[in-house]
């Protein structure tokens, strides 16, 4: 017969002998037990730490990011797609790199740069310099590179996916899958990224489930057809190659301060004068000298914000030979003159 004091326990086998061990009490079904607010603290950091070393086992890969000083990451994965939150607190130059086989989305929470460069495989290279709320988005097999001189933080959410675990009913839509996107905004796919990082952060059991059900919501999101076409740079038949986009501005990224002739672009495509033009317009949407234009505005907005430069240092290096000119061609591009720009940026 049991009495009251040992229908409570029971008896566990040892080596050295029995021993007599307590029957752990069983919550009550779907009732999380209650935690502290400090340990609630320490198991997220527990957990962070976990995804730090395992979050990106289903991925096997994630973006590169040097030097990895004052650099903080953590991610969560599911059922072939990975998020990661990155934050920067350095001040100095990051850059970030990613080339893999899976699709990456580039949702930036916060941060400015006073200087830098976001370029992707096939499309024109960024200088863009308030990034919050942008998003960008690497197909698979396309090489991203970015760097910043943080003016603010930053704070990244990288999303990667899997193509061969996508859902199927996206399979229709995958051709918007293969189009690079730089700096779109749209309003649906930054919710879901927020729901996401919301989810990421929660200690709700059932975050896991919330997490598959967003990730095939976001996949069905980029896949949209009409986003693609609204957000991509044209794709249209008969405009240079990808390596000819890439040897073309590379060289003009090279030589902005220089009066470019039209014959050296066009022989570095290996097309006749023609067919580069018309290509280069189809790839980029303008002509090649009012590229090169625009490139020089974009370098010249950051040597502004630098100010121990001056408007006419600045209009010399970018090939100017007098400040007025300078002046005109800045004002035409952006509505402001350089001095006007530098004042806006104090």
């Amino acid at each position: 017969m049991l009495t009251k004091s040992n229908a409570l326990e029971r008896e566990v086998p040892s080596r050295t002998g029995s021993m007599r061990a307590s029957v752990p009490s069983i919550p009550p079904a779907n009732v999380v037990p209650f935690q502290p607010w400090y340990l609630r603290d320490e198991t997220r950091i527990r957990q962070a730490r976990h995804d730090d070393r395992t979050g990106l086992a289903g991925i096997d890969s994630a973006v590169a990011i040097s030097p990895r000083g004052e650099v903080n990451r953590h991610s969560r994965s599911w059922n072939g797609m990975t998020a990661e939150v990155v934050q920067i607190a350095s001040r100095t130059r990051v850059d970030i790199r990613f080339r893999a086989p899976f699709h990456v989305l580039v949702a930036v929470e916060q941060g400015a740069r006073r200087a830098g460069e976001t370029t992707i495989e096939g499309l024109p290279s960024s200088t863009l310099r308030d990034l919050r709320q942008k998003l960008t988005f690497v197909p698979a097999g396309h090489e991203y590179h970015e760097w910043h001189e943080p003016s603010l933080p930053l704070t990244i959410m990288f999303l990667y996916l899997d193509p061969a675990k996508l859902p199927g009913a996206v399979a229709p839509y995958s051709d918007a899958l293969r189009t690079p996107r730089l700096f779109f905004q749209d309003t649906a796919v930054w919710e879901t990224v927020v729901k996401i990082r919301r989810v990421m952060e929660s200690l709700d059991t059932n975050s896991r489930m919330c997490l598959e059900a967003l990730g095939v919501v976001l996949a069905h999101e980029l896949a949209r057809p009409d986003l693609a076409s609204r957000s991509a740079a044209p794709r249209a038949r008969g405009g240079l190659a990808g390596w000819q986009q890439r040897t073309v501005t590379e060289y003009i990224e090279a030589n902005l301060a220089d009066n470019i002739p039209l014959a050296k672009l066009a022989e570095l495509a290996r097309l006749s004068q023609y067919h580069f033009c018309r290509a280069f317009k189809q790839s980029f949407g303008v002509p090649p000298h009012r590229y090169h234009t625009s490139r020089r505005v974009e370098r010249a907005k950051a040597l502004l914000a630098k100010p121990d430069c001056s408007v006419t240092e600045i209009g010399m290096t970018l090939g100017f030979s007098e400040t007025s000119s300078f002046t005109t061609v800045f004002r035409k591009a952006t509505g402001l003159t350089p001095t006007g720009y530098r004042q806006g940026l104090a």
